[in-house]
């Protein structure tokens, strides 16, 4: 079953083209991941998916609605975490998380539950402002999950976790596509997309580059062949610069 499409979606900022006309069919449970360098479009076109970002042509729909139409619809469907983290730091962590939560219909329960689950129990009291990267970065995540949404947009997020995180972030990701949730995330790191993308699409210059099928027999393989595919892209970067 498709539960997100993207069609023929493209963007451009003045004279500059950020995205080519892009398109994907991602079914409920799959997960995919943007691999590219650095203004390869991975986060304009994830700005375009969440609804941030106005798409110049093309349409994208989650079960059937449409971002254009039916954006009300489309939006209630979706959790976004951005790659940066732009909040009121005098919130504690609760509050932060029941800010969001009420927009969502989320209960305090739910508000508990995703505290615990992020490792956040001990820290429920202190504000935002206090917390450590890696810490701020699993409330962001937090936010875009809490209302367990239909489609789930991550941009960069493991960035600030330590090697534990990560592997709880790993098993985190398994679990919720697992239960019918769809995962697009963009990524530098090669080990996570190996573990948890069922396709890994590589990116570059606002173009999709390459498709890639994980059949998930053997990650480590796989990490290894998307590293290669990876240095090659930017060694072709840094020839041509």
């Amino acid at each position: 079953m498709t539960r997100l499409e993207v069609s023929s979606v493209s963007k451009r900022f003045k004279k500059k083209t950020a995205l080519q006309p892009f398109s994907i069919k991602v079914d409920a449970g799959e997960c995919i991941a943007l691999c590219g360098g650095n203004g390869a479009g991975k986060s304009t076109l994830l700005h375009i998916i969440a609804g941030i970002s106005d798409p110049g042509e093309g349409t994208v729909r989650i079960d059937g609605n449409d971002l254009k139409i039916n954006r009300n619809k489309y939006v209630s469907s979706l959790g976004y975490m951005p790659d940066e983290f732009f909040a009121q730091e005098t919130m504690t962590v609760t509050e932060f998380l029941t800010f969001y939560g009420t927009f969502r219909k989320v209960g305090q329960s739910r508000i508990k539950e995703v505290i615990q689950l992020l490792g956040l129990e001990e820290k429920r009291n202190t504000m935002v402002k206090y917390l450590s990267k890696g810490m701020r970065q699993r409330l962001l995540f937090g936010q875009a999950w809490v209302a367990n949404p239909a489609v789930l947009i991550l941009d960069e997020p493991t960035n600030g976790l330590d090697p534990y995180w990560i592997n709880r972030f790993i098993d985190l990701l398994k679990k919720i596509k697992n239960n019918g949730t769809t995962i697009l995330f963009s990524t530098h790191m090669m080990d996570v997309a190996a573990e948890v993308a069922d396709q890994v699409v590589y990116m570059e210059n606002g173009c999709l580059l390459e498709i890639i099928k994980n059949d998930h027999v053997s990650p480590n393989e796989f990490m290894i062949a998307l590293l290669n595919r990876y240095r090659q892209e930017e060694k072709v970067e840094t020839t041509m610069v």
